[in-house]
């Protein structure tokens, strides 16, 4: 079937001042790439760049120098043109073959794309240090070598926000509609930033490539870092942080990042080491630079002139000129209060992905990529929010993801970080956390979804990663691994009505209990899949290496996640401990201990050994939860620990009528009640601890992973 859409019209516009010799080869390049429209805005050369431009076929633009300005002029441009989409140059930027329909394949991907940009390649003489900037920075763009869209400026991957102006195209309708802001520097990442805000995408192109790269003298090459970050500042609010020794940390990192890239070209020793002064120079001047600019309105006006390349001396301001007057009478400021603008945050918005679903909808299940039901191996897309080493929900996650793969099933991760939990980590760095904390898995992992192709069924494992599930193209079927009634994590809150709505979406549930499946399909209808949870017994086991003791209370002390009842346990304990002065309260589960009216020993966040060891010796285990079961009590009755939780809530259905859990009602005195009673009653100690050992015999992994391979082709059907 052919695309009957018309082929876009396209214009290159090139500002222009004294660029001679390089412009006659950009010139060249762009003449070659046969755009419709070619336009040289020229402020003042006096070195035969107009004659260049013209002899190249351009149409050339002449304006006053001192009506110059990065976003002003680009404006001025964009009205002396009319193609459909408009390409920026710096005239140093030399563009490879292929760039302009490289531009216009990016734009047919969506026709939500407002702007679009490339990478710069470095020219044969760049020095080290910027050749592996420009090589480290545009690579991770991406990695599978296809356009990636963005949508948000705060959404997960590697830096959404960035827009060069030095190669990038633009949907003229875009431009209408969110010109450039007249600031001193940086109306690109203004523009990317406006046109988020008005429902816009962003766009990297990596066949769009153009040879590109400012390689001054170092006092040249401080003067535009200043630059860079003031306007980085004037037009995002991003400052630097001041903090010397993680500085001297960076900089010594990037100048061995330096001379490891030169060893790998086969760069001689001595000369490694000489470019090794330099690159340290170079990094460290550049930090330096960046602290004045994003400060540089403390500076005095003579002191900014001086140390900016451009000679701008006034002072920044957060943003020189709003990037559209108000609409509306009540958008108006109010002049008789006085206000200060404050930049947005880097994260201030983690939950956009809500906001893309209410706005634009849920992107319908392509047929094309749905397998039937019976296919052996399935195609699995697990979405996974951030996480931290001693996580439960992502030890069940993961234990379940190695289990799907033992069955024959290729899993793949992608991580859902609107909080920025892993912000400085690559893919690589998240798959050895998740081999080294949890569990060593095969599946590929890919952090945000800018290299997302497609999969037969993709699999949400929390309330926000089901919004992040909405918005995939491609899929064949969608599936929710609920492990718990996530509204009753918060208080009456937006977030308590969006993890709510979750339910109503049509994904199939795989809940981790029947407590929860039936407390779905009660609540909110439809049919759901539930599965026990699992046990290690590798690992979770009786052991007689491990003398038990008589005294020792394990309290699973996670007192900052209310559903596990903190002040309720704590004063249990409290009350036990004013009974009988001799009992041992040993805490685990939360990496800073937590402050308690009594003395205790703290084991923090464990391995898995490690708990299983402390769940050995201990006498009685505490972990308390309001909502579904966890984890915890079942590995401690694997290792024999008695252990006592609260009445009323999932755990009579999980465990069953004749519970091996010393299920006490949730008041101070029975659960002290209990725990007593287990300290004291060799009898009834004995008899829960073999209750339990015989109940988790049946708890594997291997079953539950057979229960979620049923509900995910239950999803598929």
């Amino acid at each position: 079937m052919t695309d009957s859409r018309p082929t876009p019209t396209t214009a290159v516009v090139v500002p222009t001042k004294n660029g001679m010799p390089l412009v006659a080869e950009v010139f060249a390049a762009i003449a070659r790439e046969r755009p419709d429209e070619f336009l040289v805005v020229d402020s003042g050369s006096t070195d035969g760049t107009v004659a260049a431009a013209r002899a190249a076929g351009a149409t050339v633009l002449e304006i006053d120098p001192a009506t110059f300005g990065h976003g002003r002029t680009r404006n001025l441009a964009v009205g002396e043109v009319s193609a459909d989409i408009v390409c920026f140059l710096t005239q140093d930027a030399t563009p490879v073959v292929g760039w302009l329909q490289a531009y216009v394949d990016a734009f047919a991907e969506d026709e939500r794309i407002a702007a679009a940009f490339g990478p710069h390649l470095p020219r044969p003489d760049t020095s080290p240090m910027i050749a592996r900037e420009l090589i480290d920075f545009f690579g991770p763009f991406s990695p599978s070598g296809r356009v990636q869209v963005h949508h948000r400026h705060d959404e997960p991957g590697w830096h959404p926000e960035f827009l060069s102006n030095a190669n990038a195209a633009y949907r003229r309708s875009a431009l209408l509609q969110i010109p450039f802001r007249d600031v001193g520097y940086a109306e690109d990442q203004a523009f990317a930033r406006d046109a988020y805000a008005g429902g816009w995408a962003k766009a990297y192109q990596p066949r769009a490539a153009v040879l590109h790269a400012h390689d001054y003298p170092w006092v040249s090459f401080m003067r535009r870092y200043f630059d860079e970050y003031r306007g980085l500042r004037e037009t995002a609010g991003y400052r630097m942080s001041f903090y010397p020794r993680g500085m001297l940390r960076d900089t010594l990192a990037e100048a061995r990042a330096d001379a490891g890239w030169l060893k790998d070209l086969g760069v001689p020793v001595g000369t490694r080491r000489r470019w090794m002064l330099r690159s340290a120079r170079h990094h460290g001047g550049r930090r330096i630079a960046g602290l004045a600019g994003g400060r540089s309105e403390s500076l005095p006006a003579p002191v900014r002139r001086l140390v900016s390349l451009e000679r701008r001396g006034g002072a920044a301001s957060v943003e020189a000129v709003p990037p559209a007057p108000p609409k509306t009478p009540a958008d108006l400021p109010l002049s008789a209060v006085e206000t200060t603008r404050v930049g947005p945050a880097p994260f201030s918005t983690p939950y956009a992905v809500v906001a893309e679903v209410e706005t634009h909808g849920v992107i319908p299940l392509d047929p094309a990529w749905r397998l039937d039901a019976s296919t052996p191996a399935l195609d699995i897309a697990v979405i996974v929010p951030g996480f931290r080493p001693g996580s439960g929900g992502h030890s069940t996650i993961f234990t379940l993801i190695e289990q799907l793969e033992r069955l024959g099933h290729r899993c793949s991760i992608w991580l859902h970080d609107p909080f920025g939990m892993h912000l400085r980590q690559t893919a690589d760095d998240v798959r050895a956390d998740i081999r080294r904390h949890f569990r060593h898995l095969e599946a590929t992992v890919h952090v945000g979804f800018g290299d997302w192709r497609g999969t037969s069924v993709a699999l949400a494992t929390g309330w926000d990663t089901v919004y992040a599930a909405l918005r995939l193209p491609r899929t064949g079927a969608r599936a929710y691994l609920v492990q718990d009634h996530e509204p009753e994590f918060f208080a009456t809150s937006a977030e308590r009505l969006w993890a709510n709505r979750t339910y109503s979406y049509g994904l199939h549930p795989i809940c981790a209990s029947r407590w929860l499946s039936d407390l779905l399909e009660r609540e909110h209808g439809g049919p759901s899949t539930f599965f026990d949870l699992g046990v290690d017994h590798g690992i979770y086991r009786p052991s007689e290496d491990v003398e038990r003791r008589r005294d020792t209370v394990a309290f699973y002390a996670r007192t900052s996640t209310p559903r596990r009842a903190g002040p309720l346990a704590v004063m249990a304990l409290s009350e036990l401990l004013r009974r009988r002065g001799d009992v041992r309260v040993v805490g685990f589960g939360s990496a800073q201990p937590p402050e308690l009216p009594f003395a205790y020993q703290n084991a923090g966040v464990l391995p898995p050994e490690g708990l299983a060891r402390l769940y050995r010796e201990s006498t009685v285990g505490l972990t308390l939860s309001l909502t579904n079961y966890s984890l915890v009590p079942q590995e401690m009755l694997a290792c024999g620990l008695p252990c006592v939780d609260v009445a009323g809530f999932s755990s009579e259905v999980a465990y069953g009528g004749a519970t091996p859990v010393d299920l006490a009602q949730p008041t101070v005195p029975a659960l002290a009640d209990a725990m007593e009673r287990l300290l004291d009653d060799r009898g009834q100690w004995a008899e829960r601890s073999r209750a339990g050992l015989e109940f988790v015999a049946e708890q594997t992994w291997e079953t539950a992973a057979e229960r979620v391979e049923h509900g995910l082709r239950a999803a598929l059907r």
